[in-house]
């Protein structure tokens, strides 16, 4: 803690000192003179709307940029917090409102034990962005600890650090995304629905907000409009391309994009702009696998989060991967959108072209061997591993291929889904507006493991519907479902998809029929079983699943996350004095790993080809040759 503490102390200091006598200077230089100009410079002295008491839609026409009143009461200025604790770690960011030049910049980190409080921590704002952070060892998560953050005598933000739910049965995680800004009253009945579902972690995927210039004051709005949620509960935040000001982001390992649309790769607006929103969203997350920066020195920040028995791998799906501008032919009207229906699927997976890159595919390889304190696994990332949409942004624009999806380049797909697989996991995410449930096919359809994208949360920008052009259900359609087309589907890009579930808006001038709403994935260690469930926005939780959108609740089985062919088991898999061991399957020859899993009793390891196998076992990680040699034929 005082290390860091310091550190970023240092670093505050520095800036003062480098800046001083140099107010007129912009933050970002001269390039970019307004950016983050709501919490920058003499921020307090901006002149007043020119109707002060207007509401609504009518305040924003005077100063669409003056969203949210900065300059709130001093006993205010400490907004919310967001916590996740792994491993005895506990790492906390407080987001303030900015502060005066005469207001003290130390933030306070209290505890309460018994019936005192006691101070934990104390460590200087960042003014670049307006954070503090607090990192603490040793932390005890058998129990709730009741935590307030305070600035100065009055203001003070409190909320509780939960235990971890090791004992609970079932693991509740929240998936959430895409809060859109055009909307920017708070979520009243979210929040009520999902206070009560008492998630034991909630997942925010991308698109915290939209206001492209201004991340401190739409991360301000986010953070009023959830924090009853967020106070009492870890949160994993993660950056999407409106957080960090573009409309889509192909961040290629860090290069300078040319355009705000960043079709040629890499990132607009300057990197001090990027890591502080980084920092500001994914600080309290665990510490990187790999914290070496990228280009010009963007920070990373993926991660592993485990919570009440459930791993996380937390992926950073937009910051290695290829812009297609330059790379690929260009077949439609943008660099990104194909809509020619005769081009070749191949001439677009080029050879050189990057998905997550070989630093994260790393980290999944290591993240699927690795099951201390897991029982299952999960992934997550911004947006799907697939294209599983067919109309964008109005009804009457159809496109076949949309390659801000993690669809393309269809060999990193195939190079990441290959690795979760590997732990049988499924995947969360957002950033399509459309909810679906897919069962992804890597080789053939239904092999890979499902993928849960959540709807937006208010879907008022960009809406998509999942409708073939031939309005037919694919080969095996779910059976008695509600929706006329599931089953098996190529998307535009050629990757085979089995749809499970889908949420079309019906009417996006009507927010009760645009599909506005959330995700929630309940993780059932003792069966080994997740449920998807989707809530409209407007539901009530209170009237059961079947105020669900209709599809859902999906209930899959861990097990189905590898959905090859099983041809054979090997024999039972036991290790002395462990209930439930980490058994792997390798198969000889192509010393290919096939899984790595917490066997549940009785596991008798599934194959999927003939061969011989060797089987590794242990406690946490499969230190022990148990068996080699083992050979399956063709039944």
């Amino acid at each position: 803690m005082k290390s860091l503490a310091s550190f970023w102390s240092c670093l505050a200091l520095s800036s003062l000192l480098a800046t001083a006598g140099a107010q007129e200077e912009p933050p970002f230089g001269p390039e970019f003179p307004k950016l983050e100009s709501l919490a920058t410079g003499n921020w307090w002295e901006q002149p007043e709307e020119p109707a002060q008491q207007a509401q609504g839609n009518q305040r924003r026409r005077n100063n669409p940029k003056r969203f949210i009143d900065m300059k709130v009461p001093r006993d205010e200025v400490v907004a919310f917090a967001v916590y996740t604790v792994d491993q005895g770690t506990l790492k906390m960011t407080a987001q303030l409102f900015p502060l005066m030049p005469d207001e003290t910049r130390e933030v306070r980190l209290e505890v309460k034990r018994g019936d005192d409080w006691t101070p934990l921590a104390a460590v200087d704002v960042i003014e670049l962005g307006w954070s503090a952070h607090f990192r603490v060892e040793d932390w005890d998560s058998t129990k709730d600890v009741a935590y307030r953050v305070r600035h100065g005598e009055k203001a003070m933000f409190e909320g509780t650090v939960r235990k971890d739910p090791i004992d609970k049965e079932t693991i509740v995680v929240g998936n959430l995304s895409c809060n859109s800004s055009r909307t920017p009253g708070p979520r009243p009945r979210i929040l009520e629905n999902l206070l009560k579902q008492d998630p034991d972690l909630v997942f925010f995927a991308g698109d915290q907000t939209y206001h492209h210039t201004e991340h401190t004051a739409g991360w301000l709005q986010f953070g009023l409009q959830f924090r009853d949620l967020l106070k009492d509960r870890p949160v994993i935040t993660i950056p999407d391309d409106h957080d960090v000001g573009q409309g889509n982001i192909w961040g290629e390992n860090g290069k300078k994009a040319t355009t705000g649309a960043g079709h040629d790769g890499g990132y607009f607006y300057p990197v001090k702009y990027v890591n502080m929103v980084q920092r500001q969203q994914t600080w309290h997350l665990p510490d990187p696998h790999d914290a070496t920066p990228i280009q010009r020195d963007i920070t990373v920040y993926y991660t592993r989060l485990r919570v009440g028995g459930v791993d996380f791998a937390i992926l950073e799906d937009r910051k290695f991967k290829s812009g297609p501008d330059g790379k690929i032919p260009r077949m439609g009207p943008r660099p990104d959108h194909i809509n020619d229906p005769k081009y070749d699927r191949k001439s677009v997976d080029v050879e050189g072209l990057t998905l997550l890159g070989d630093r994260q595919l790393d980290f999944l390889r290591a993240w699927s061997q690795d099951w201390e304190g897991a029982e299952m696994k999960a992934a997550l990332s911004q947006t799907a591993f697939c294209g599983a949409v067919h109309i964008h942004g109005s009804p009457t624009n159809r496109l076949l291929a949309d390659l801000d999806s993690n669809g393309w380049p269809q060999t990193g797909r195939k190079k990441a889904l290959t690795e979760i697989r590997r732990a049988w996991a499924p995947h969360l995410c957002g950033d399509q507006h459309l909810a679906v449930v897919v069962k992804h096919g890597i080789d053939a359809h239904g092999d890979g493991p499902y993928g849960f994208t959540s709807p937006a949360l208010v879907n008022t920008i960009y809406g998509r519907w999942w409708h073939p052009l031939d309005e037919k259900a694919g080969p095996h359609p779910v059976p008695n479902s509600p929706l006329p087309w599931t089953g098996d589907f190529e998307d535009g890009l050629g990757n085979k998809i089995s749809m499970m579930a889908y949420a079309n808006p019906v009417d996006r001038s009507d927010e009760r029929k645009r599909s506005d709403g959330y995700g929630l994935a309940r993780f059932h260690k003792k069966t080994r079983e997740v449920t998807f469930e989707c809530w409209p926005r407007f539901a009530s939780v209170d009237d059961g699943d079947g105020a669900q959108f209709p599809g859902w609740p999906i209930t899959v089985k861990m097990s189905d996350n590898d959905g090859r062919r099983v041809i054979g088991k090997l024999p039972e898999v036991r290790l002395d004095g462990v209930a439930h061991p980490v058994v792997q399957v390798i198969q000889e020859g192509t010393n290919e790993i096939l899984y790595t899993v917490r066997a549940p009793a009785g596991f008798e390891p599934p194959v999927y080809a003939p061969g011989r196998y060797t089987v590794k076992v242990g406690k946490d990680r499969p230190e022990t040759v148990q068996r080699s040699g083992y050979e399956i034929s063709l039944p």
